[in-house]
């Protein structure tokens, strides 16, 4: 008997159906937890299903390496869920914020481009890929403190920050919650500051029933495996600014004048026309500089497995909301021990985890508690860099502080954050404060 001899779509769809069939296999009939006993339990994670293995396949069938119709599916996606007019996958969250502060260092901003020397103002509490893109173009941070149980920016210090060289606040949700953005925007515009939106921790956050995100100038979204969605690594870059838009995918594509996307050919008209800079007339667009740049894009593979997300990302976000409620009722019984995490009126934040801080009379530290969860397979984070001035990288940095930062260093010293992602189950949260509890009957504290 004759074999038949499928065709290319016929192939294609068989890898499809195999790679379904992979996945129930591998991944869709995960082992419970062993006689009722939970393990580990994460601080977050990648949350799946076959969509995004079969997409990932997908797009490797094409052996389309760099950007392809994944990429633009995914933007036009996440464009149109945030409603924003302009929109660049990039290859991390970290690389969004380099491209949306350097973005304002462009000429095509004329006369209110960031300049060297520029001071930008931005909190110490937080994240170093918020404040490495001021330093990177040779900007000044300006450091100010931030409200306790809060933890975003303190408007009104953040106000008294300002001088005659102060361009710029470049500032992210703390893990999802939304800062004071329309005190901040008011700012803003009464200075004419640039105002650079960090919702790397805050996709689909929401504040006064608009999503964070597009209220700045420009923002920026990471699709870390902790985050919101994934991608693995990568990121967004989004603006209404068309000024701002042509110099964020100048200075993504190596610093190309030219819009042509890859595999292009003169879609932007200006190709063998014009002469620029002291180059002869006519010479190949494609290859024109306007900018010293990098080449930070999205691969196909990456932004495949990003659209198969955006369909789950709703779900995710309630998931996230579902699972902080939960561990905000539990954490009521410990209130004399904690400073618990405070949203900011008007908001409804899709919080990237829950975040408490010991009170300095709790009779305990933090790394006695969240070693004792570590022992238990309870994963907790600090709120990343805790003081930023203090990190070993920052040290010699030029830079100016407003204040002495308190509450940044108690930050440092005493506050940590548990998970809130899709993939916790609530029995995970009731047994991390079964955890907790028993950690405080051992101190004689319960």
């Amino acid at each position: 008997m004759t074999k038949k001899v499928l065709n290319a779509d016929e192939l294609r769809a068989e890898i499809k159906r195999l790679v379904k069939e992979y996945y129930d296999v591998r991944f869709g009939t995960a082992p419970g937890p062993e006689q009722g006993k939970i393990r580990q339990v994460r601080y977050a994670g990648r949350v799946f299903d076959q969509d995004e293995i079969v997409n990932l396949v997908d797009s490797s069938l094409d052996f389309w390496l760099t950007e392809g119709r994944y990429a633009k599916a995914f933007t036009t996606a996440f464009k149109d869920y945030l409603g924003v007019r302009h929109a660049f996958a990039v290859n991390s969250g970290s690389s969004a914020n380099l491209l949306a502060l350097t973005a304002l260092t462009s000429r095509l901003l004329g006369p209110k481009r960031l300049k060297k020397g520029n001071e930008v103002i931005t909190v110490a509490a937080g994240f170093p890929t918020t404040v490495n893109p001021i330093i990177q173009n040779g900007l000044i941070p300006v450091f100010v403190d931030v409200e306790p149980g809060n933890y975003n920016m303190l408007v009104e210090q953040a106000r008294r920050a300002i001088t005659a060289d102060t361009r710029a606040i470049m500032l992210a949700h703390t893990l999802g919650n939304p800062f004071r953005i329309d005190e901040i925007m008011k700012l803003a515009e009464e200075y004419d500051l640039w105002v650079v939106e960090d919702c790397c921790d805050a996709l689909g956050s929401t504040y006064k029933d608009k999503k964070t995100g597009t209220f700045g100038h420009v923002s920026t979204f990471s699709f870390y495996p902790a985050h919101h969605i994934t991608t693995g690594e990568g990121g967004m870059v989004c603006t209404d600014d068309p000024l701002i838009a042509k110099a964020v995918r100048s200075f993504r594509d190596w610093g190309r004048d030219c819009s042509c996307e890859g595999g292009q050919n003169d879609r932007c008209g200006c190709r063998f026309t014009k002469q620029y800079g002291e180059l002869p007339a006519g010479y190949d667009h494609k290859y024109v500089y306007s900018h010293i740049g990098y080449n930070l894009k999205m691969t196909d593979m990456q932004a495949a497995i990003g659209c198969a997300q955006m369909e789950k990302l709703p779900r995710f976000i309630e998931r996230r909301k579902e699972n902080f409620r939960l561990w905000e009722k539990g954490f009521k019984a410990f209130g004399k021990y904690f400073l618990l995490p405070v949203a900011e009126p008007d908001s409804d934040p899709a919080w990237f985890a829950y975040p408490v801080t010991v009170k300095e009379d709790a009779g305990f530290t933090r790394t006695e508690l969240t070693g004792y969860l570590s022992r238990n397979g309870v994963e907790t984070r600090n709120l990343f860099a805790g003081n930023m001035v203090k990190q070993p990288a920052y040290l010699q940095v030029e830079k100016r502080i407003v204040g002495n930062l308190e509450n940044t260093d108690v930050i440092m010293e005493r506050t940590f954050f548990l998970g809130t992602y899709p993939g916790l189950a609530s029995d995970q949260i009731v047994y991390s404060l079964e955890c907790i509890r028993a950690f405080l009957k051992e101190k004689g504290l319960e």
